[in-house]
C-alpha cells in the first residue's frame, strides 16, 4: 500500500490537482480567477476531492506499465530518435568533460588540508560514475550505470544478466532495503515528470499572464529538486547492488546447484562461465552439486552399472 500511494498515486494526484486548479480558475479561457478555486460548500469540496482521487487512480493505472520507460528516459537512453540522439551526444561529451575534471582533481599533487579534502571528495564522486567511455548523457543514468557495470563484474559476473537471478536470492532484510530504495527512486522520478507536465500545462494556460509565470518557474524548480532526489536514490541503489554481490553471489551458485569455488581464481572462472550460460553461450559442463543427492558423475556411473541400484 505504501508503494502504491507514494510511487503511483501521489505524483498523479499532484498533476490532476494542478490541472483541475487551472481549469477551475479559468486559466485556459482568459485571466485566472484564483478565488474560484474555493469550493462553495462541503458537497462541492467532496466532489473536487473525489474527482482528484478517481482521476489520479486511473492515471496511475495507465502509467504503471510505462514505469521503466519513465526512468529510462531520464537516464538518457535517447538514441531511438535523430534529434534526441544528437542531444544525447552533446550531453555525453559534457559528462565526459566533467569526469575528466574529477579525475584530474582526484589524482592531483599532494597539497594542504583543503586540497586533500577536495581530492577525497573528487574520488568519492568519481567512484559513483562509470568509466568515461560508457558515460550516459544524464546524472541519473550514470548513477545507475555505475552499479550496472561494476557490481558483479568485480567477481566475474555480468551484472545486467545476473541481477534478476541474484535478486531472488537475497535475504528478507536486504530485499526490504532494496525495495525501499527503489521506491524512493521511482517516487522521485514520477514527481519529476509530474512537475514537468504541470509546467507544460501551466505554460499553455498562463502564456498570456506574465504575472503568473512564476508558477511555471516554481514547477520547473521542483522538477529539478525531484530529479536531484532521484540521482541520490540511484546512487544509494547502485551501492546496494554492490553489497548484494558481496554477500549473496555464492547463494546464486547454490541455487544453480554448482559447487562453490575454492579460491579467487576459480571463482572468477566459475562466474565467467555462469555469465556465459546466462547469455546463451555454452561452455564446458560443470558437475552439479545436489546436497543429499546424486552428483552428475555418480548418476552417470549408475546408468552404466545397473547393479549399483
Amino acid at each position: 500500500m505504501r508503494r502504491v500511494l507514494s510511487v503511483r498515486f501521489a505524483p498523479c494526484a499532484l498533476f490532476v490537482a494542478g490541472v483541475l486548479a487551472l481549469v477551475r480558475a479559468g486559466s485556459f479561457s482568459g485571466r485566472s480567477n484564483w478565488r474560484a478555486l474555493r469550493p462553495q460548500g462541503p458537497e462541492a469540496a467532496l466532489g473536487v476531492i473525489l474527482a482528484v482521487v478517481v482521476c489520479a487512480a486511473l492515471l496511475g493505472l495507465l502509467v504503471q506499465p510505462f514505469q521503466v520507460r519513465l526512468v529510462r528516459v531520464l537516464e538518457g537512453y535517447w538514441d531511438r530518435w535523430v534529434l534526441t540522439a544528437r542531444l544525447a551526444g552533446l550531453l555525453a561529451r559534457l559528462q565526459r568533460r566533467r569526469w575528466q575534471a574529477l579525475h584530474r582533481r582526484a589524482h592531483g599533487q599532494t597539497g594542504g588540508d583543503r586540497e586533500l579534502r577536495l581530492r577525497a571528495d573528487a574520488r568519492r564522486r568519481l567512484a559513483a560514475h562509470p568509466p568515461a567511455h560508457v558515460l550516459l548523457p544524464t546524472a541519473l543514468g550514470n548513477a545507475l550505470r555505475a552499479g550496472e557495470l561494476s557490481a558483479g563484474e568485480r567477481y566475474g559476473l555480468r551484472t545486467l544478466s545476473s541481477w534478476p537471478r541474484i535478486y531472488l536470492q537475497v535475504s528478507d532484510r536486504m530485499s526490504e532495503v532494496l525495495r525501499s530504495t527503489r521506491d524512493a527512486l521511482e517516487t522521485a522520478v514520477n514527481f519529476c515528470w509530474a512537475f514537468l507536465a504541470l509546467m507544460g500545462v501551466g505554460t499553455a494556460a498562463l502564456y498570456d499572464e506574465p504575472s503568473q509565470w512564476w508558477l511555471c518557474g516554481a514547477a520547473l524548480a521542483l522538477a529539478a529538486v525531484s530529479y536531484k532526489g532521484a540521482v541520490t536514490a540511484a546512487q544509494a541503489y547502485s551501492g546496494l547492488m554492490h553489497v548484494v554481490y558481496d554477500l549473496h553471489r555464492f547463494d546464486l551458485l547454490d541455487a544453480l546447484h554448482y559447487p562453490l569455488p575454492a579460491d579467487r581464481a576459480s571463482e572468477e572462472v566459475m562466474f565467467s562461465e555462469v555469465s556465459d550460460l546466462f547469455a546463451g553461450v555454452r561452455r564446458q559442463d560443470r558437475r552439479y552439486n545436489h546436497p543429499g543427492g546424486w552428483t552428475s558423475e555418480s548418476s552417470a556411473q549408475d546408468r552404466d552399472d545397473p547393479s549399483a541400484s
